[in-house]
């Protein structure tokens, strides 16, 4: 055992701003985060969810990795050969805008600079401004292996990116085709569909005719778009609806372009709903465009990827969408098509990345073949091998993979992972390969253009388990740590992501890349609503680091936490956790003042009936944190300590052993107490750190401790002879004592600063022994002058106020404490207006009308009310008598 070299004190108030910068770059230093193989060891390993490179910290980040820290903390401190393996995601679509916005601020476009001068300018903003995210996660104490940060188009994930296009190429699982897809008109690139947010929004309904050939008739349909009609190619109806059977295979006439199309049959179609009747526009709707499938109809592009009208668009050729809307419907309006508009509220695909409403649009793109990917990851779920925490993410992980559609993987961006497919411009030939090809395989010639689209960002990151680990090498890593043991995830990127590693990994590891996967929800503001720019609520968790420290940002986030449930970020409970650091930080000062002398080494406690109880208590506790851990109850576990450190520790146990601390009882008894205050508040410490790493290392640090850093220290394993169901059922008993007194105290405006007589009728010889071992208890606790402690009492005293404790029946003569007669008069009058009350709610009650009348909920408010009345006029009845 060694002492910590220290002042002997801590400072009058905690700093956490000093504290924190000083333990963090001294963990860096030290390498502490960081992670070897040995064999020797169990693994447990994370990969982070790679942040964006454009990112800045946002309360969800700040969940999600100080969750990951917990576990990684708290498994290293048990022993385990730990690997958190941090970096960033290249984030394509955002980290192209960033680099344009500057571009555009030189009045420069891409296209002045060419691709590789603009991929030059990418990678100096990456080198300027990458690492900003990764210092905020810092900030917060993730304690993640920074020297293996990795990023997603760093040379080694490279490699495996190529590798695997390549893999899946030559499978025949990654195609080329022209399909429906969701365009961005102004980040000018596909996005998938898990990445088009759906928002309510205000639109119009537009009900056109469209009339029959060689008829009268007409069939009206219903839409959102009008301008999209430009290039509808049939109208559907259902095969079985009266109305339109006799219609079907008869030609229409498109208003406003006079285009021929037919009436096509397709069960698709709701015959209840709208007007039963539905415009085909196949290559700007992605039901249209399965129903184009299924009858061979063409399909028909009537804009161009910057949202404007082309020539397909007839008479409103070079008009922005909107502005073609507009007029579509004036035009309409004249030539007697447009039957009426209805005020109509719908779900809008909108980019995630810049909000922009998204454009289906047909364009060839490359495309990964999901079924067979999908259902070898549906199987791993099914048998058990890979598991969601909470279960109930099980079902909307297989729903989504049972439904899933080909996965489009490309974009039109230059930054990115470029797809390893080059053309041959002499005979046409289509070559994948991981090297770059110098010549054709087929004719021999150099004339070769590359692809120019890039991969989406989600390809590389759906390796990230294996390829941050050296994959496609067979690195030791990768055998000693994959698969890993967790992914902490939000629940808004089961799809995004997880699912992805999940296909990848069993694709190309022939494993699973994780055994669990956490849940969590998403960290929403004090009125329950999504933090977003737009509605301008968000938190920025620098800041409070600023204000408050990491560790109360921390602690806040994880308590009252509870897998895959949202989270409301409210003010007071910072507050609250800002007092608990508090509470945590002048315990440690009140038992380092009273440790000055002490060696532990020194000391053979002599347990007195207060240390046996906390050292049962701590045990009791030891065990439930690490039960609570293990189950990912991460803010159940935290709560436990939280009330043990607050109510046990700090409440009870310091101020009960004061007196022996101050030298008022025997020095063995000094130097017991100085031992259990040390020996708990150490093991708290060291419970507490993967919650509130740096208030815990610099408490640990000023203590007489062993080893270089708490983050080292064993995990505390409970002591089987400590365990004392006696004595926590004599504290018990005693501490319910000294509540009852203090309530009465409270009751009857007794000054804290008085003493008084108090009678103690145990009525059981058991109960006895332990009053009369914790008198001293009892009278320092309770403000007891003169105390008294029978077995039974022949007769309750007079004028004395009365309670009852777990059996024990206590009484404080109240002559010479009150004024009797001035309280008496008192609780008469309270007495009398609870009375008047009761007989009034009695009153409604028996008023047969009122019973039969008012609805069920407040006739049983009614009686509720007449409930507590009674009860607190019986009360105030015994208070009385008790007076005399």
């Amino acid at each position: 055992m060694t002492t910590a070299t220290r002042s002997g004190q801590l400072p009058t108030t905690y700093n956490p701003q000093e504290v924190e910068s000083k333990w963090y770059s001294r963990w860096e230093e030290k390498g502490y985060f960081h992670a070897e193989v040995d064999k020797n060891k169990e693994p447990f390993s994370i990969v982070m969810p790679p942040p964006n490179v454009t990112g800045a910290l946002h309360m969800g980040h700040a969940l999600d990795n100080t969750m990951q820290d917990i576990l990684i903390r708290w498994k290293r401190m048990q022993g385990y050969n730990t690997l958190w393996m941090p970096g960033t995601d290249h984030a394509g679509i955002a980290t192209q805008a960033k680099v344009e916005e500057q571009l555009a601020k030189e009045g420069l476009s891409k296209y002045d600079l060419g691709r590789e001068k603009f991929l030059e300018r990418v990678w100096d903003w990456k080198n300027t401004y990458g690492d900003r995210i990764t210092k905020q996660l810092r900030r917060l104490g993730a304690s993640c292996d920074w020297q293996r940060e990795r990023f997603t188009m760093d040379e080694g994930c490279s490699k495996a990116v190529r590798d695997v296009f390549v893999e899946l190429y030559n499978k025949g699982l990654i195609y080329r085709g022209s399909y429906i897809i969701n365009w961005c008109p102004k980040c000018m690139t596909t996005i998938s569909d898990i990445e088009v947010e759906h928002e309510e929004t205000a639109g119009k309904l537009y009900h056109i005719a469209y009339p029959v050939k060689d008829s009268q008739e007409r069939i009206i349909v219903a839409t959102t778009r009008p301008e999209t009609m430009l290039g509808d190619v049939a109208v559907a109806v259902h095969p079985e609806d009266e109305r339109y059977r006799h219609l079907i295979g008869k030609t229409l006439i498109l208003p406003i372009l006079g285009r021929e199309i037919p009436v096509i049959a397709d069960e698709y179609v709701e015959k209840e709903f709208g007007t039963g009747a539905v415009k085909i526009t196949p290559a700007h709707d992605l039901n249209d465009f399965e129903i184009g499938q299924r009858h061979h109809l063409p399909q028909i592009t009537v804009m161009t990827r910057e949202g404007l009208m082309n020539e397909e668009a007839g008479p409103y050729q070079g008009m922005e969408r909107y502005a073609c809307r507009a007029q579509i419907v004036k035009d309409l309006e004249a030539q007697g098509y447009l039957v009426k508009v209805e005020e109509h509220t719908h779900a809008v695909g909108h980019c995630y990345r810049c909000d922009t409403v998204i454009e289906p649009m047909v364009s060839p793109q490359w495309f990964v073949k999901m079924k067979p990917l999908a259902e070898p990851a549906i199987k791993v779920v099914q048998e058990g091998k890979l598991r969601f925490v909470p279960e109930r993410f099980t079902k909307i992980y297989i729903n989504w993979l049972e439904n899933i559609r080909d996965w489009c993987i490309s974009r039109q961006l230059w930054w990115g992972h470029r797809i390893p497919v080059w053309y041959c411009q002499d005979c046409g030939a289509e070559i994948c390969a991981k090297e770059n090809p110098t010549s054709c395989p087929h004719c021999g010639s150099t004339n070769l253009e590359q692809d120019p689209d890039v991969l989406d960002t989600w390809f590389s990151s759906a390796l990230w388990p294996f390829s941050t680990m050296g994959w496609p090498e067979q690195t030791e890593e990768l055998a000693h740590f994959y698969p890993t043991s967790v992914l902490v995830t939000g629940r808004d990127i089961i799809f995004f992501w997880v699912a992805r590693m999940i296909f990848m990994g069993l694709e190309f590891m022939q494993e699973r890349p994780f055994k669990e996967v956490l849940i969590h929800g998403l960290v929403l503001d004090a009125q329950g609503r999504k933090m977003s720019k737009s509605l301008g609520n968000g938190v920025d968790p620098i800041d409070i680091i600023d204000q408050y420290g990491a560790d109360t940002l921390r602690f806040m986030l994880i308590t009252g936490n509870t897998p895959g449930n949202d989270l409301r970020f409210q003010q007071e409970r910072l507050e609250g956790t800002r007092n608990f650091a508090n509470k945590i930080w002048n315990a440690a000062r009140f038992a380092l003042l009273n440790l000055g002398d002490f060696k532990p080494e020194e000391v053979q406690p002599e347990l007195a009936l207060a240390d046996r109880w906390i050292l049962s208590r701590l045990n009791h506790t030891i065990e439930e944190v690490t039960r609570q851990l293990d189950r990912y109850e991460l803010g159940e576990a935290a709560r436990v300590l939280y009330d043990f450190i607050w109510s046990e520790f700090c409440d009870w146990y310091i101020e009960l052993i004061k007196p022996r601390l101050y030298g008022k009882e025997t020095p063995g008894s000094r130097a017991t107490a100085q031992w259990t205050l040390w020996y708990v508040l150490s093991r708290t410490m060291e419970l507490l750190h993967p919650f509130m790493p740096f208030i815990t290392e610099e408490i640990w640090q000023a203590l007489p401790h062993q080893g270089e850093t708490i983050m080292l220290a064993p995990w505390p394993q409970v002591k089987p002879e400590y365990n004392d169901s006696e004595a926590e059922a004599a504290m018990e008993l005693l501490m319910e004592a000294i509540r009852a007194v203090r309530n009465i105290r409270a009751e009857m405006n007794v000054p804290p600063s008085r003493q008084i007589a108090a009678i103690l009728a145990a009525n059981r010889e058991e109960n006895l022994a332990v009053l009369q071992a914790g008198a001293s208890y009892l009278k320092q606790l309770a403000g007891i002058g003169e105390l008294e402690l029978v077995l039974t009492l022949p007769e309750k005293p007079a004028q004395a106020a009365a309670a009852v404790a777990k059996g024990v029946e206590i009484y404080l003569p109240l002559a010479g404490l009150i004024d009797i007669e001035k309280e008496k008069e008192r609780l008469a009058r309270e007495l009398a207006k609870v009375e008047e009350d009761l007989a009034r709610v009695e009153a409604k009650l028996n008023n047969e009308s009122f019973v039969a009348r008012a609805p069920a909920a407040v006739v049983e408010k009614e009686k509720a009310r007449a409930a507590e009345y009674r009860e607190k006029a019986e009360a105030l009845r015994e208070r009385l008598a008790a007076l005399g």
